[in-house]
């Protein structure tokens, strides 16, 4: 008999509010397509459904009783991706890719333990320092031939930028936003070439019994690796803690602090386009993040 899955309200209301008609379809097509897998991959639920903006995540056994987690979502330029950079991760790092369909982008992914996100980890700091040693793992790997790459998208946001600034009403935050802007065209020559996440933040790291912490939910990019630092900086925000953090991740990733400032401000550049263009404020603690990161490069030049 066919198993009836339940779709979460908030993940229809999600895919109807940033996906519009092809959302309502990906929802619409969702209950045939988890059968399809299920009957395909000799597939048996587990659990409840789990969901973020744009996933159904169902926890499963194998045939041969093997735990893992259905993975369904609608395809887009950023989790396109994403088997490709788990293939070539290859569970160093991140979760482990065990089958793919690629016209539908729906994988079956080794099962971490949901219950212990590092999220729920009471030292900021030390979730910080977790990160970074994930991230130099990530990192090891050149990004693959067809990979979205950095350099393109600077250079759209660098063309896009002299617009949005004329929507931004305040002087101060405009000045800033434009110096973001003068740093990242100076870096825009050499965007980088490693395999980045783009959004390791902790909610997407969760612990496993062969590993204590293991990325999820990549959405590659060939670049550099300052372009990677900003969800932890924007995590469980702190003005106070902006630079320590920084010179953290940085000393753990070996990166030179001038250049990773300049792809941090790349990657605010980025949140302050979209912010702009869609008609919503500049998020204050991204501007405290770029304030703070200004201010420290300038004590170290004075």
């Amino acid at each position: 008999m066919r198993e009836v899955i339940d779709i979460p309200a908030q993940l229809a209301a999600a895919q109807e509010k940033f996906n519009k008609e092809a959302g309502r379809a990906f929802i619409a097509a969702l209950p045939d397509l988890t059968a399809r897998f299920l009957d395909r991959w000799e597939l048996r639920v587990t659990g409840a459904p789990m969901h973020g903006v744009s996933a159904l995540v169902l926890p499963v056994d194998r045939a041969d009783g093997t735990p893992a987690v259905l993975k369904l979502q609608i395809r887009d330029d950023e989790s396109e991706g994403e088997p490709i950079a788990l293939r070539l991760w290859n569970g160093d790092g991140a979760v482990r890719l065990l089958d793919h369909d690629e016209p539908t982008g729906t994988m079956l992914l080794e099962r971490l333990d949901s219950s212990r996100m590092l999220a729920h980890q009471p030292d900021v700091h030390e979730g910080v320092l977790v990160i970074a040693r994930l991230l130099a793992h990530l990192h090891a790997t050149p990004a693959p031939e067809g990979m979205r790459r950095l350099g393109d998208i600077t250079a759209a946001m660098l063309e896009r930028a002299p617009s949005a600034l004329d929507r931004i009403p305040d002087p101060a935050a405009r000045r800033l936003v434009a110096d973001w802007a003068a740093v990242v065209r100076e870096v825009a020559d050499e965007p980088g070439d490693r395999l980045l996440h783009w959004d390791l933040h902790d909610e997407n790291v969760l612990a496993a019994d062969r590993a204590p912490w293991l990325a999820i939910d990549p959405k590659p990019l060939a670049g550099d690796p300052g372009f990677d630092l900003w969800p932890a900086l924007a995590n469980n925000f702190d003005a106070e803690d902006i630079r320590w953090r920084f010179d953290a991740m940085t000393d753990v990733l070996g990166l030179d602090r001038a250049r990773a400032r300049a792809w941090t401000y790349g990657r605010l550049l980025q949140n302050s386009l979209w912010e702009t263009e869609d008609g919503r404020p500049l998020n204050d603690n991204d501007l405290e993040i770029g304030r703070r990161l200004r201010d420290a490069s300038d004590q170290r030049r004075s």
